[in-house]
């Protein structure tokens, strides 16, 4: 039923059109088209994938609003006062794990490379108009929100970098920053690389959805499968897998109107949490629904959930397997309204370990957040909204700690969130910067 989704979407368009009439550029006409109408593209592909009916509504001036607002959802660049000392304000190199940091800031359409001490190695840069003018659609989103940060990245090997514009799309560039391709399909917070090259990303769509209600707009969310190429492949729809497993009663707390599941992490499973959970096979994708508390195992072949836990966390990101088959996750409000790192084991769910500010105050992030688990057992925590990333050992010793420098808000009074970081493998090849 993808063909009456994008009806839907025009006749969208359409309503807001006649409603207000609208004749901004960045609805009708290209940037630099100097006023006269774009050409419109070719028909987009039709993926397969298992889709829910919806029955055909013309869309009244409202509910085109609402679908325009959903669509604008995002976050800002930054929230929270900068301090007064930034940049790596704890180092201690006899305890910290070696590596490269790479790293999203919300005061740019880019990522950094920097070594332990803070030294930038490498910057990359593209902005979403750029990306925008290199494609084939005919007019640009309805709001700029998610398309002047990177809210996440994927540094390969090579150099080259997938990157998400949140609620915008997925783009790839070179070392140098060279555009190689853009998929501008409504992407979203996180993407993960299959061993074959291909990839997996979460997309968003807003519509009126007559099985969650007729009268109001929602916003529902995907696992897309791209090609290595940005083609995409295939869709499947992650509140019908939902409704399709014997986990459809956690949909009983499920909105009926608005951002339905706000899916954040998407990473495929292996054979470490395959091994300890029944159902769950190599290949399947783990995930986390912020607005239903909620982390689930999906098949992509079956379109099904397989595993899905609701447990003591609140609104989290992150969760992610550990080599030991535990998983870690980062619990943004479940700690009497603060935040906390936890470790569980997915068949008991005992805690086996968390991380939280001596005081409850000292560690808080309301959105995003990350959790990584290095090589040497400590643990790399990203503060989004503080704009802080820190190291912490096993006993919850900050030996690394790194302040944003950047400051973002429209008049740069706040420090840059910092959406991700990664620590890379103290082995991973850099040729590439030669």
């Amino acid at each position: 039923m993808r063909w009456f989704r994008r009806a839907a979407v025009a006749l969208a368009a359409v309503a807001l059109m006649l409603a207000f009439a609208m004749t901004s550029c960045d609805r009708t006409e290209t940037a630099d088209s100097g006023g006269e109408a774009a050409t419109p593209g070719p028909e987009w592909s039709r993926p397969g994938g298992r889709w829910h009916p919806v029955e055909r509504l013309a869309l009244t001036v409202e509910q085109s609003e609402e679908i325009e607002r959903l669509r604008s959802l995002g976050y800002v660049s930054g929230s929270q006062a900068p301090p007064e000392n930034t940049g790596v304000t704890v180092h201690d190199p006899s305890r910290a794990s070696r590596g490269l940091n790479f790293y999203t800031s919300g005061h740019t359409a880019g990522a950094v490379l920097m070594d332990m001490d803070g030294r930038v190695i490498h910057e990359w840069n593209h902005s979403f108009i750029d990306a925008w003018r290199s494609g084939d659609r005919r007019a640009l989103p309805s709001s700029t929100k998610g398309a002047g940060f990177w809210r996440r990245a994927r540094l390969l090997e090579n150099g080259d970098v997938l990157a998400v514009f949140d609620g915008k799309g997925l783009i790839k560039v070179d070392r140098d920053s060279k555009l190689i391709w853009s998929y501008l399909e409504g992407a979203h917070h996180d993407l993960d690389v299959l061993p074959d090259g291909n990839i997996l990303v979460l997309v968003r769509e807003a519509l009126v959805d007559t099985t969650v209600d007729r009268n109001h707009a929602v916003l529902e969310d995907y696992v897309a499968t791209l090609d290595s190429d940005g083609n995409e492949l295939r869709r499947v729809a992650l509140l019908e897998a939902f409704r399709s497993s014997r986990f459809a009663h956690l949909l009983s707390s499920m909105k009926t109107h608005g951002d339905l599941f706000h899916t954040n992490t998407i990473e495929v499973v292996d054979e470490r949490l395959a091994g300890r959970l029944k159902g769950v096979d190599p290949g399947d994708v783990l995930v986390c629904v912020r607005e239903l508390d909620t982390i689930a195992v999906v098949s992509l072949d079956d379109e099904v959930v397989v595993w899905a836990a609701r447990a003591p966390w609140s609104m989290p990101h992150q969760p992610t397997v550990l080599p030991n088959g535990n998983l870690m996750i980062f619990d943004n409000r479940g700690y009497g309204g603060f935040s906390r790192v936890v470790e569980f084991d997915p068949v008991t769910f005992e805690i086996l370990w968390d991380y939280h500010g001596e005081d409850p105050q000292d560690f808080y992030s309301r959105e995003c957040g990350s959790n990584q688990r290095l090589a040497n057992g400590n643990t790399l925590i990203t503060e989004s909204d503080g704009g802080r990333a820190f190291e912490v050992t096993p006993d919850m010793e900050t030996v690394w700690e790194y302040m944003n420098p950047a400051h973002a808000g429209e008049s740069n009074e706040f420090i840059a969130s910092i959406f991700d970081m990664v620590r890379l493998d103290d082995d991973f090849p850099i040729a590439w910067l030669e």
